[in-house]
């Protein structure tokens, strides 16, 4: 990488950090560092949304889906422009028309007023850890990301780098300066995939003739995918916009419910046409790229050396131009940030405000409130790095945390708003047994080894649990969601809240 860019990356990422000291030293409480001051427009609202939902993931991801199964790979992001809608529709009205939530800083309290604090607890902690496990996944596709940008830069170096930039800009800015920076990283974004990187990739590789000559023609096919992705896509990518913490954290921040359903429908919009083209058609050029040998240099003679996530960052490392080249990466980076900042700010706060503060009483008015928000955002974002370094591929890691969440929490919250006889006793049962058969199942889809000694009587040294597929071909997260619904109806039934009225929200 050419000093040049290595200059305009460098900048970037210190101004990122400027950001953050900026934020540090004007962040009074828990209302700016968790919900933004609850004061912000819609636009800053709407592009921070669809930059933490699609973000650096999504975009590594996306170009991965275009590699692999050609711009057909898109119809992911449709399920997020359907969920952005849906949710426009039938849940901010319920959370900004109720004055309850009005100082509202997280989404489990949505469950402490329909159900009970322990309902709210439970839903802390699978938020928590979902959304840790998310971070994860951004710190996992910036070194990727880096991996394939500088050379002879190996996964755990970037994993350190990346890591750590993330978790301290987080740490110092809260969720204002992670709402304002969104819009200034998606925008950057948006621009240098226009103007820059597909363009630029178009024409290297040799347009439309090269790659209608050079890829499978179902890659260029809007068909090129089975109903079960489509259910898989569906199921677990429209509910998070109902379970969400970094969306509840957004409407807290809105104005007022016209606000929010304004961020909301822009958002959708953005993630469906417009991301999700560019970043299949990436990913597609970067299928093109490979086939032509345009990656030899890399250690990559073929399609099937380049690993489908990061053959876009090695398309972008081959093609551009000196000074484009850190435009571009810089591009790229920020939506990393914009997804894992506040992903980690959002299991930071279920895990002060849900699950401690169940426990203790928590003034979020005071400084050792804040500061003590801030050192748990360090310990979650070193323990979110850690997982990363385990892990391999990028669009895996963020499913799992998306269907873990998704199918513990979708019914119940969807129950709580639209079903009278909605009890505490059916939202635990749930949540536990939702997302513990989605846990279970996706282990065993994954021939999960177990390493046991001799055991009397029973002569074998090793116990290898696993199956190849679920029926029909359905993913993990589909019987998870059907048997949280069977177990929430039927508690619900058994076992009634003894008041039929909702108790008020407690804020500790």
């Amino acid at each position: 990488m050419h000093w040049i860019d290595l200059t305009i990356f460098a900048c970037y990422m210190i101004g990122m950090l400027g950001f953050g000291v900026f934020f540090l030293q004007r962040n009074k409480g828990a209302d700016d560092y968790y919900v933004g001051g609850r004061n912000m427009s819609s636009l800053h609202i709407g592009l921070s949304v669809v930059a933490t939902d699609v973000g650096g993931g999504f975009s590594i991801g996306l170009g991965g889906l275009g590699f692999v199964m050609g711009i057909s790979g898109s119809w992911m992001l449709f399920t997020g422009l359907v969920g952005a809608w849906l949710a426009a529709v039938l849940l901010i009205p319920k959370v900004k028309g109720n004055p309850v939530f009005d100082k509202a800083f997280t989404f489990p309290e949505i469950f402490k007023h329909y159900f009970n604090p322990e309902v709210a607890l439970v839903a802390g902690i699978i938020s928590a850890i979902g959304y840790a496990g998310f971070t994860s996944s951004q710190i996992l596709a910036g070194a990727k990301l880096a991996q394939g940008t500088f050379a002879d830069l190996d996964l755990q170096t970037a994993l350190i780098i990346m890591g750590s930039v993330a978790v301290i800009y987080t740490v110092m800015g809260g969720l204002k300066a992670v709402i304002y920076t969104d819009t200034v990283q998606w925008t950057i974004l948006m621009l240098g995939l226009i103007f820059v990187g597909i363009p630029i990739s178009y024409n290297a590789i040799g347009g439309w003739e090269a790659i209608s000559q050079t890829v499978d023609p179902a890659l260029l096919s809007m068909s090129n995918l089975t109903w079960q992705r489509v259910v898989y896509w569906g199921a677990t990518i429209i509910p998070i916009w109902f379970v969400g913490m970094t969306l509840y954290q957004r409407i807290y921040a809105c104005n007022d419910e016209k606000t929010a359903k304004k961020a909301w429908f822009l958002a959708g919009l953005f993630e469906w046409p417009v991301m999700a083209f560019m970043g299949v058609a990436l990913g597609l050029f970067a299928k093109v790229a490979a086939a032509q040998g345009m990656f030899d240099y890399l250690g990559a003679a073929n399609v099937s050396d380049t690993d489908p996530e990061t053959g876009l960052p090695m398309l972008l490392r081959t093609v551009l131009p000196v000074g484009f080249m850190g435009i571009m990466m810089s591009a790229y980076f920020s939506a990393i940030l914009s997804t894992a900042d506040s992903c980690l700010m959002a299991s930071s706060g279920n895990v002060v405000s849900d699950i401690i503060g169940y426990f203790r009483e928590v003034d979020h008015d005071s400084d050792t409130f804040l500061r003590f928000s801030q050192i748990m955002t360090l310990l979650i974002g070193a323990g979110a790095l850690l997982v990363a370094s385990m892990m391999t591929n990028v669009l895996d890691l963020m499913l799992y945390s998306y269907a873990f969440m998704v199918s513990g929490l979708f019914v119940p919250v969807v129950g709580a708003f639209y079903w009278d006889k909605s009890s505490s006793v059916g939202a635990i049962g749930a949540m536990m047994l939702g997302g513990g058969t989605t846990f279970v199942l996706q282990l065993l889809l994954e021939n999960i080894v177990l390493n046991v000694q001799k055991i009397p009587f029973f002569d074998f040294d090793q116990i290898v649990w696993g199956i190849e597929k679920l029926p029909a071909g359905l993913d993990a997260n589909v019987f998870g969601i059907s048997v949280s619904l069977l177990m929430f109806v039927t508690l619900s039934l058994l076992f009634p809240d003894e008041s039929s009225e909702s108790p008020e929200v407690i804020h500790n």
